[in-house]
């Protein structure tokens, strides 16, 4: 914790980022909370909220190469602040939803609000090199990644307990404004060689948007490591869709406990990502890189199995208990690949590796979405959780296989 806290006390630069990542994040929660709730409140249907997170999918699937591309191009900082900006305008564009029974209004401002998102959150990824010393680089990682987890359990108690007290607009409108603070706290922060990637001076540069974007595949085909860390946000997403959209079914169909049911169920999925951030960074800043790759088996295998469990227990507190673990064992996975990915990926590639990793496992989420949607109308939220919680395994499984037959070799 030591090093986190220095980290912070002597790198401006990242302490602005941080502190707008906090302020943007809790609003981002109270919005996702107010939108589940208010679709749950208004339909009760599982294939309503499937419909929302496919609305949000879809465009990312579609805004993933164009960021990538844009962010290798273009200078970081200002394509950052002004994915801001258009997502506080949107932001504000929910408060017309809240009296509208219809769910199209919904779904179209949560596509705009996703499309825009990229462009952000994979620049954020992308500078991180730029504002943090190579010895820093894990632990900055470490607090962006347990930070992010730290706001998903806050902003979505918090957010459960503003919907239900204080109206869906108190929501939309903090989301708006924490938009625009982030804007304000990524304009204040300065590299001295700028925020354009580099490209190595004897690589021909390729014409035209699309010919950059496959370059960036080629390149990540070319590396092992990177496609088998692929491999496990695609693994993640078999699961993970239907898992975004069970939280609103626990919440309301399962545990009857309404819009603050749903904000409790995020909250410990939150604190558990808190948990295990703190944890992988512990085993980051020791593990060998064979080290490394194990620790990845362990923690994806507790991770899947806890949700197995979690699916089935009748006890509302076991349950938040096991939906807490469960996302430890995710949690320390993610913050060891983003570590790799930030050690081996060159700057002339950050961009797009990160927007890409983004871009794949949408299209995999997509498909969970929507059969988990259709399933909730035809079997109940226990049996999906279930068939969720085994793919985390059999993730778990196939990267464990990979790691003993020496496919995922040191870049």
């Amino acid at each position: 914790m030591s090093g986190l806290a220095t980290l912070l006390s002597r790198n401006s630069n990242y302490r602005f980022t941080w502190v707008g990542q906090v302020v943007s994040e809790i609003g981002d929660y109270f919005n996702n909370v107010a939108v589940l709730a208010l679709i749950m409140q208004k339909s009760n249907s599982g294939l309503v909220v499937s419909g929302f997170w496919l609305a949000r999918a879809i465009p990312a699937v579609v805004a993933g190469p164009v960021a990538g591309v844009v962010l290798d191009r273009l200078d970081r900082r200002r394509v950052m602040i002004a994915s801001d900006l258009i997502r506080a305008v949107l932001a504000l564009g929910f408060i017309l939803t809240v009296r509208q029974q219809s769910p199209w209004l919904l779904y179209a401002l949560s596509a705009a609000l996703m499309f825009a998102s990229p462009f952000f959150t994979s620049g954020r990824s992308a500078i991180l090199p730029a504002i943090a010393e190579a010895e820093d680089l894990h632990t900055a990682n470490s607090l962006t990644q347990t930070t992010g987890w730290a706001t998903l359990s806050a902003g979505s108690l918090l957010g459960g307990i503003s919907a239900a007290r204080f109206g869906y607009d108190t929501a939309f409108v903090l989301n708006a404004l924490s938009f625009v603070f982030s804007a304000w706290c990524v304009w204040r922060i300065a590299a001295p060689e700028g925020f354009r990637s580099k490209r190595e001076p004897d690589r021909p540069k390729p014409r035209g948007g699309w010919a950059e974007y496959l370059e960036g595949l080629a390149y990540l085909r070319s590396v092992p490591l990177l496609l088998g860390i692929g491999m496990i946000s695609v693994g993640w997403a078999l699961g993970g869709g239907a898992a975004q959209v069970l939280f609103a079914l626990f919440g309301e169909q399962v545990f009857h406990r309404g819009p603050a049911g749903i904000g409790s169920l995020s909250g410990f999925a939150g604190l558990g990502l808190l948990i295990g951030g703190a944890l992988g960074h512990a085993i980051g800043r020791r593990a060998s890189f064979a080290g490394y790759k194990r620790a990845v088996t362990i923690s994806y295998l507790f991770h899947g199995a806890t949700y197995m469990v979690f699916s089935q227990v009748a006890s509302y507190p076991a349950a938040l208990v096991l939906l807490m673990f469960s996302r430890v064992g995710m949690a320390v996975t993610t913050v060891l690949n983003t570590s790799e990915l930030l050690r081996h990926t060159p700057d002339e590639f950050r961009g797009r590796v990160f927007a890409t990793m983004e871009t794949v496992r949408w299209p995999v989420m997509i498909l969970s979405m929507a059969a988990a949607g259709m399933a909730s109308n035809l079997t109940g939220p226990r049996t999906i959780g279930l068939v969720a919680g085994a793919f985390g395994v059999l993730t778990a499984c196939v990267w464990g296989w990979c790691d003993w037959s020496g496919r995922l070799p040191q870049p």
